[in-house]
């Protein structure tokens, strides 16, 4: 069996996986606010986190993996896009169109996550449908003398809970003085954070023993793992940009509602994405979803294989020039690769550089070995473990042009120049295909020719 080490962001280190129980194996992801599309940052978590459970389903069976991805559907970010529509003039109570919108919102999540091969996770909980257990685990830590009730308000009670902090590696003290915290009346403490919180008349709300209201963000996640996962499961996976606070407030809630639980044994980050060099921001003008980039023609399987270009634990840059360079190498391969049946299993290249703390571009450097040594096999079976090449993504390469006359002819004219020692007609023929965008590969085992980007039908020789 392969052997799998991943950097746990929890003890600093990269260690060997091992399951809790093999047979289940489970992962969370927190999945985005449904309020707008998503962006290209929102995308590379989805993606990595999606080949890293093609791995796991590999080694451990396709049965023994079970994938959480939460949609959070109430926040006030949600709220505050549903207000402008209806300042806007669009017919309905506040609450119908907060309901529109997030319906609206994760069809296009879906959507534009399809585009890039990303698989559905097993589960995606809506925060929504999680009420009743978000208000049992409230419930669980007032009762422990974590939380606390004011001015129906409910707030985690951060210094009860000795090992806050752990993860993101400060103290409470130093994130008070260094992090910006709402200071309000009915906090004890300004590192308190909020369980629950009131809602008037327009906003949703449910009614609870704190009267009417909603929760906050972090006991979202607590709850729907513990619910799907359990109080102990494997893996919590996000992006950098939530250790602090969210995760951190996942860890002090969970462990204190349910003290003989690990809720998750294992933490991955993923680090942030610029654009050009430069941190994304619509400040900036470098702002664009992955719908944009969709809608200017990039398909989704470019925009995938440069997000795993880079290793998931360092800053990613997205460059046009990156993409580029990702559709030629993607014609290619595809071209390689037509007709062909994959290999019975990923190369042990592949498969050890993703067990190497999901090394997923050493992986594509293996896939680019492959393809240079004409694997097409392998390079089809090594590329659909990164949900690359695969038939779903297809569909951006329009069906090639039947070159085969041309490349027996050019096998013909080889064979008679081997024996006569000129290869002028060889020479010939190879600069018409070239210069009708034909690219030439001629190795031992005979010619191969693949439409390029400016292949040009009209000007193939007679």
């Amino acid at each position: 069996m392969v052997e799998i080490r991943l950097t746990n962001t929890r003890t600093r280190r990269k260690e060997v996986f091992r399951p809790i129980d093999p047979q289940n194996v489970r992962l969370y992801l927190c999945g985005p606010t449904v309020y707008d599309r998503a962006h290209l940052g929102n995308a590379r978590p989805v993606v990595v986190i999606d080949v890293l459970v093609r791995l796991l389903r590999h080694v451990h069976g396709a049965d023994h993996v079970t994938y959480v991805r939460n949609f959070t559907d109430v926040d006030d970010k949600i709220n505050a896009a549903a207000l402008a529509r209806k300042e806007a003039g669009a017919p309905g109570t506040l609450e119908a169109l907060i309901r529109e919108r997030t319906r609206e919102t994760i069809g296009w999540y879906h959507a534009d996550m399809d585009a890039l091969g990303a698989e559905r996770p097993d589960h995606e909980p809506r925060a929504t449908d999680y009420i009743a257990q978000m208000i049992a685990m409230i419930e669980t830590l007032v009762a422990g003398g974590h939380a606390y009730a004011r001015d129906g308000h409910v707030l985690f009670r951060v210094r009860s809970y000795a090992d806050y902090g752990k993860l993101s590696g400060r103290s409470v003290d130093d994130m008070i003085a260094g992090a910006r915290v709402e200071v309000a009346p009915f906090k004890e403490d300004p590192m308190d954070f909020v369980l629950w919180k009131p809602s008037d008349d327009e906003l949703p709300g449910w009614d609870s023993p704190w009267g009417r209201g909603r929760p906050g963000w972090h006991i979202e996640c607590s709850a729907m793992s513990y619910e799907l996962l359990g109080e102990s499961f494997d893996i919590h996976a996000g992006g950098i940009d939530l250790q602090f606070p969210h995760h951190e407030n996942e860890i002090a809630q969970s462990c204190c509602a349910h003290p003989h639980g690990d809720f998750a044994r294992v933490w991955l980050h993923n680090e942030m994405l610029q654009v050009e060099g430069r941190k994304m921001s619509k400040s900036l003008g470098n702002f664009f979803t992955v719908r944009d980039l969709l809608d200017q023609g990039i398909p989704g399987e470019v925009i995938r294989f440069v997000l795993l270009s880079t290793h998931y634990r360092k800053p990613m840059d997205w460059t046009a020039e990156k993409a580029r360079e990702a559709e030629a190498v993607l014609r290619k391969w595809r071209g390689l690769v037509a007709g062909i049946e994959p290999a019975p299993s990923p190369a042990l290249a592949v498969l050890a550089a993703l067990a190497d703390d999901l090394n997923t571009a050493g992986a594509i450097a293996a896939l680019h070995e492959m393809a240079g040594q004409g694997d097409a096999p392998g390079l089809l079976a090594g590329a659909r473990m990164l949900g690359l090449l695969t038939e779903e993504l297809g569909g951006w390469i329009p069906a090639g042009p039947d070159l085969s006359p041309w490349a027996e002819r050019m096998n013909a004219l080889r064979a008679e120049a081997k024996a006569s020692k000129d290869f002028s007609a060889v020479d010939g023929l190879k600069q018409r295909l070239l210069d009708a965008g034909v690219e030439v590969r001629m190795g031992p085992a005979g010619v191969e020719l693949l439409p390029g980007p400016d292949f040009d039908a009209a000007r193939l020789p007679e």
